[in-house]
Protein backbone atom coordinates (compact mmCIF):
# COMPACT_ATOMS: atom_id res chain seq x y z
CA UNK A 1 0.00 0.00 0.00
CA UNK A 2 1.66 3.10 -1.02
CA UNK A 3 1.45 6.75 0.97
CA UNK A 4 -1.00 8.17 -1.75
CA UNK A 5 -3.39 4.83 -0.89
CA UNK A 6 -3.09 5.30 2.52
CA UNK A 7 -3.91 9.32 2.52
CA UNK A 8 -6.92 8.93 0.69
CA UNK A 9 -8.15 5.94 3.02
CA UNK A 10 -7.53 8.76 5.67
CA UNK A 11 -9.03 11.23 4.19
CA UNK A 12 -11.97 8.88 3.95
CA UNK A 13 -11.93 7.62 7.33
CA UNK A 14 -12.23 11.54 8.06
CA UNK A 15 -15.07 12.43 6.35
CA UNK A 16 -16.93 9.47 7.59
CA UNK A 17 -16.06 10.19 11.60
CA UNK A 18 -17.16 14.06 10.85
CA UNK A 19 -20.26 12.92 8.85
CA UNK A 20 -21.27 10.60 12.40
CA UNK A 21 -20.12 13.43 14.69
CA UNK A 22 -22.67 15.94 13.05
CA UNK A 23 -25.62 13.63 13.86
CA UNK A 24 -24.04 12.74 17.17
CA UNK A 25 -24.86 16.98 17.90
CA UNK A 26 -28.19 16.61 16.72
CA UNK A 27 -29.15 14.15 19.05
CA UNK A 28 -27.09 15.49 22.08
CA UNK A 29 -30.00 16.18 24.85
CA UNK A 30 -32.79 14.90 22.32
CA UNK A 31 -33.13 10.83 22.91
CA UNK A 32 -36.22 9.52 22.82
CA UNK A 33 -35.33 6.06 23.13
CA UNK A 34 -32.52 4.31 24.93
CA UNK A 35 -32.27 0.40 24.65
CA UNK A 36 -30.45 -2.31 26.62
CA UNK A 37 -28.00 -4.49 24.66
CA UNK A 38 -27.83 -7.91 27.01
CA UNK A 39 -27.16 -6.25 30.25
CA UNK A 40 -28.31 -2.64 31.40
CA UNK A 41 -24.92 -0.53 30.99
CA UNK A 42 -24.72 -1.74 27.36
CA UNK A 43 -26.59 0.30 25.58
CA UNK A 44 -28.06 2.04 22.51
CA UNK A 45 -29.30 5.08 20.96
CA UNK A 46 -31.22 6.12 17.89
CA UNK A 47 -28.20 8.12 17.42
CA UNK A 48 -26.12 5.13 17.74
CA UNK A 49 -28.16 4.14 14.71
CA UNK A 50 -28.27 7.27 12.74
CA UNK A 51 -24.63 8.15 13.10
CA UNK A 52 -23.46 4.37 12.22
CA UNK A 53 -25.80 4.99 9.04
CA UNK A 54 -24.21 8.47 8.09
CA UNK A 55 -20.61 6.53 8.30
CA UNK A 56 -21.70 3.90 6.51
CA UNK A 57 -22.57 5.46 3.64
CA UNK A 58 -19.44 7.59 3.25
CA UNK A 59 -17.43 4.21 3.17
CA UNK A 60 -19.64 2.76 0.52
CA UNK A 61 -19.34 5.45 -1.75
CA UNK A 62 -16.19 5.42 -1.58
CA UNK A 63 -14.43 1.71 -0.86
CA UNK A 64 -17.81 -0.54 -1.48
CA UNK A 65 -14.87 -3.12 -2.23
CA UNK A 66 -13.56 -2.97 1.30
CA UNK A 67 -15.08 -5.05 4.16
CA UNK A 68 -16.96 -3.31 7.07
CA UNK A 69 -17.35 -4.58 11.05
CA UNK A 70 -19.77 -1.87 12.62
CA UNK A 71 -20.72 -2.22 16.50
CA UNK A 72 -24.59 -1.89 15.50
CA UNK A 73 -25.35 -3.50 12.31
CA UNK A 74 -22.23 -6.05 12.32
CA UNK A 75 -20.14 -7.07 9.20
CA UNK A 76 -20.88 -6.19 5.69
CA UNK A 77 -19.35 -5.47 2.11
CA UNK A 78 -16.18 -7.58 0.61
CA UNK A 79 -16.33 -10.02 2.66
CA UNK A 80 -13.11 -11.46 1.12
CA UNK A 81 -11.54 -8.46 1.52
CA UNK A 82 -7.94 -7.76 2.96
CA UNK A 83 -9.22 -4.40 3.77
CA UNK A 84 -11.62 -4.15 7.05
CA UNK A 85 -13.07 -0.95 8.34
CA UNK A 86 -14.20 -1.15 12.53
CA UNK A 87 -16.59 1.62 13.20
CA UNK A 88 -17.92 2.57 16.66
CA UNK A 89 -20.40 5.46 15.61
CA UNK A 90 -20.77 6.35 18.96
CA UNK A 91 -18.11 5.24 21.83
CA UNK A 92 -19.36 6.29 25.10
CA UNK A 93 -23.19 4.90 24.28
CA UNK A 94 -23.24 5.37 28.16
CA UNK A 95 -21.41 9.09 28.58
CA UNK A 96 -23.68 9.79 25.64
CA UNK A 97 -27.21 9.13 27.13
CA UNK A 98 -26.48 10.20 30.49
CA UNK A 99 -25.30 13.60 28.34
CA UNK A 100 -21.89 13.34 30.12
CA UNK A 101 -19.81 14.87 27.03
CA UNK A 102 -17.24 12.45 26.40
CA UNK A 103 -18.04 10.60 23.26
CA UNK A 104 -16.62 10.37 20.01
CA UNK A 105 -16.88 8.87 16.58
CA UNK A 106 -14.40 6.02 15.29
CA UNK A 107 -13.45 5.18 12.22
CA UNK A 108 -10.00 3.04 11.93
CA UNK A 109 -8.84 0.72 8.89
CA UNK A 110 -7.45 -2.57 9.21
CA UNK A 111 -5.24 -4.30 6.18
CA UNK A 112 -4.52 -7.64 6.77
CA UNK A 113 -5.57 -7.32 10.34
CA UNK A 114 -3.30 -4.45 11.58
CA UNK A 115 -4.60 -0.85 12.51
CA UNK A 116 -3.16 1.16 9.83
CA UNK A 117 -5.59 4.36 9.35
CA UNK A 118 -7.69 5.80 12.45
CA UNK A 119 -10.07 9.03 12.84
CA UNK A 120 -11.68 9.36 16.06
CA UNK A 121 -13.72 12.70 16.08
CA UNK A 122 -14.81 14.73 19.36
CA UNK A 123 -18.09 16.27 18.74
CA UNK A 124 -18.40 17.99 22.23
CA UNK A 125 -14.54 19.41 22.02
CA UNK A 126 -14.74 19.45 18.02
CA UNK A 127 -11.51 17.97 18.12
CA UNK A 128 -10.15 15.32 15.03
CA UNK A 129 -7.36 13.21 15.82
CA UNK A 130 -6.26 11.02 12.62
CA UNK A 131 -3.23 8.69 12.15
CA UNK A 132 -2.22 6.93 9.06
CA UNK A 133 1.18 4.36 8.85
CA UNK A 134 3.89 6.38 8.38
CA UNK A 135 2.38 9.60 7.74
CA UNK A 136 2.34 10.66 11.69
CA UNK A 137 -0.43 11.71 14.21
CA UNK A 138 -2.67 14.65 14.41
CA UNK A 139 -5.32 16.75 16.40
CA UNK A 140 -7.05 19.52 14.09
CA UNK A 141 -4.40 18.93 12.01
CA UNK A 142 -1.09 19.43 14.08
CA UNK A 143 1.44 17.12 15.15
CA UNK A 144 0.85 15.31 18.03
CA UNK A 145 3.60 13.00 20.32
CA UNK A 146 3.21 11.07 23.52
CA UNK A 147 3.91 12.40 26.62
CA UNK A 148 7.53 12.23 28.45
CA UNK A 149 6.63 11.04 31.45
CA UNK A 150 9.69 8.55 32.62
CA UNK A 151 8.47 7.35 36.42
CA UNK A 152 4.87 5.64 37.56
CA UNK A 153 4.72 7.87 40.55
CA UNK A 154 4.69 10.83 37.93
CA UNK A 155 2.16 9.42 35.57
CA UNK A 156 -1.60 9.91 34.94
CA UNK A 157 -3.44 6.48 33.44
CA UNK A 158 -6.35 5.37 32.06
CA UNK A 159 -8.61 2.59 32.08
CA UNK A 160 -12.30 1.10 31.51
CA UNK A 161 -14.33 -1.51 32.83
CA UNK A 162 -16.00 -4.37 30.92
CA UNK A 163 -20.14 -5.22 30.58
CA UNK A 164 -19.27 -8.39 32.07
CA UNK A 165 -17.75 -7.04 35.07
CA UNK A 166 -20.11 -8.19 37.43
CA UNK A 167 -20.30 -11.66 36.33
CA UNK A 168 -16.12 -12.06 35.91
CA UNK A 169 -13.55 -11.60 38.45
CA UNK A 170 -11.66 -10.73 35.41
CA UNK A 171 -12.86 -7.51 35.93
CA UNK A 172 -10.05 -4.95 36.18
CA UNK A 173 -10.91 -3.48 39.66
CA UNK A 174 -7.74 -5.30 41.02
CA UNK A 175 -5.54 -3.49 38.28
CA UNK A 176 -7.25 -0.38 38.48
CA UNK A 177 -6.75 -0.16 42.48
CA UNK A 178 -2.95 -1.76 42.26
CA UNK A 179 -2.02 1.11 39.81
CA UNK A 180 -4.23 3.98 41.28
CA UNK A 181 -1.70 3.31 43.99
CA UNK A 182 1.38 3.74 42.04
CA UNK A 183 0.67 6.86 40.09
CA UNK A 184 -0.48 10.44 40.14
CA UNK A 185 -3.76 8.59 39.69
CA UNK A 186 -5.97 6.18 36.76
CA UNK A 187 -9.20 7.75 35.50
CA UNK A 188 -12.03 6.00 33.93
CA UNK A 189 -13.31 8.04 30.62
CA UNK A 190 -15.77 5.65 29.34
CA UNK A 191 -14.66 5.77 25.63
CA UNK A 192 -11.28 3.47 24.62
CA UNK A 193 -11.31 5.54 21.43
CA UNK A 194 -10.67 9.03 23.33
CA UNK A 195 -8.37 6.95 25.92
CA UNK A 196 -6.00 6.17 23.16
CA UNK A 197 -6.15 8.90 21.51
CA UNK A 198 -5.38 11.29 24.44
CA UNK A 199 -2.63 8.82 25.23
CA UNK A 200 -1.46 9.81 21.61
CA UNK A 201 -1.39 13.48 22.19
CA UNK A 202 0.18 13.28 25.48
CA UNK A 203 -2.71 14.57 28.25
CA UNK A 204 -2.38 10.57 29.27
CA UNK A 205 1.00 8.66 29.84
CA UNK A 206 -0.78 5.08 29.54
CA UNK A 207 -3.93 2.74 28.90
CA UNK A 208 -5.29 -0.49 29.78
CA UNK A 209 -8.35 -2.28 29.20
CA UNK A 210 -10.07 -6.19 28.26
CA UNK A 211 -13.24 -6.66 27.40
CA UNK A 212 -12.95 -4.36 23.84
CA UNK A 213 -13.74 -4.94 20.43
CA UNK A 214 -12.13 -4.05 17.09
CA UNK A 215 -14.10 -1.17 16.63
CA UNK A 216 -13.15 0.22 19.94
CA UNK A 217 -9.50 0.29 19.12
CA UNK A 218 -8.95 0.45 15.65
CA UNK A 219 -8.26 4.01 15.27
CA UNK A 220 -6.61 4.48 18.48
CA UNK A 221 -4.03 1.87 18.21
CA UNK A 222 -2.76 3.53 14.78
CA UNK A 223 -2.81 7.01 16.35
CA UNK A 224 -0.60 5.86 19.61
CA UNK A 225 1.76 4.28 17.12
CA UNK A 226 2.35 7.06 14.63
CA UNK A 227 2.79 9.89 18.25
CA UNK A 228 5.70 7.66 18.84
CA UNK A 229 4.38 5.17 21.89
CA UNK A 230 4.00 1.64 21.91
CA UNK A 231 0.96 -0.56 22.13
CA UNK A 232 1.21 -4.45 22.61
CA UNK A 233 -0.71 -7.05 24.82
CA UNK A 234 -0.47 -6.82 28.55
CA UNK A 235 2.27 -9.36 28.59
CA UNK A 236 3.91 -6.93 25.96
CA UNK A 237 3.42 -9.53 23.04
CA UNK A 238 2.39 -8.53 19.91
CA UNK A 239 -1.15 -7.04 20.11
CA UNK A 240 -4.34 -8.26 18.16
CA UNK A 241 -7.46 -6.02 17.58
CA UNK A 242 -9.34 -8.99 18.10
CA UNK A 243 -8.24 -10.20 21.54
CA UNK A 244 -10.11 -7.96 23.70
CA UNK A 245 -7.18 -6.14 25.25
CA UNK A 246 -4.60 -3.90 25.17
CA UNK A 247 -1.98 -1.50 26.66
CA UNK A 248 -0.72 1.74 25.14
CA UNK A 249 1.65 3.90 26.61
CA UNK A 250 3.96 6.37 25.77
CA UNK A 251 6.83 3.82 25.70
CA UNK A 252 8.77 4.97 28.54
CA UNK A 253 6.38 3.38 31.41
CA UNK A 254 5.45 0.28 28.75
CA UNK A 255 7.91 -2.05 30.51
CA UNK A 256 6.66 -1.27 34.25
CA UNK A 257 2.75 -0.81 33.26
CA UNK A 258 2.98 -4.77 31.85
CA UNK A 259 5.00 -5.95 34.62
CA UNK A 260 2.60 -4.65 37.24
CA UNK A 261 -0.62 -5.88 35.03
CA UNK A 262 1.35 -9.26 35.47
CA UNK A 263 1.51 -9.79 39.10
CA UNK A 264 -2.36 -8.38 40.27
CA UNK A 265 -4.10 -10.88 41.12
CA UNK A 266 -8.11 -10.56 40.94
CA UNK A 267 -10.35 -9.11 43.67
CA UNK A 268 -12.89 -11.85 45.11
CA UNK A 269 -15.81 -12.44 42.82
CA UNK A 270 -18.29 -9.70 43.62
CA UNK A 271 -22.16 -11.09 44.49
CA UNK A 272 -24.31 -10.88 41.58
CA UNK A 273 -26.36 -7.92 41.28
CA UNK A 274 -30.64 -9.21 42.40
CA UNK A 275 -32.72 -9.91 38.97
CA UNK A 276 -34.53 -6.09 38.85
CA UNK A 277 -37.34 -7.70 36.92
CA UNK A 278 -38.13 -9.15 41.02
Amino acid sequence: MTSADLQRFLDIATEAALAGGGVLQKYWGQLEKIEEKGSADNLVTEADKAAEVEVLAVLQRHVPEHAILAEESGSGGGSESDYLWAVDPLDGTTNYAHQYPFSAVSVGLLFEGKPVVGAIYDPFRKELFRAAQGLGATRDRQPVHVSDTLNLSSSLLVTGFAYDRRETVDNNYAEFCHLTHLTQGVRRGGAASLDLAYVACGRLDGYWERGLSPWDVAAGVILVEEAGGNVTAYDQGSFDVFSGRILATNGHLHAAISQELQQVKPLPQFAPLPDRGK
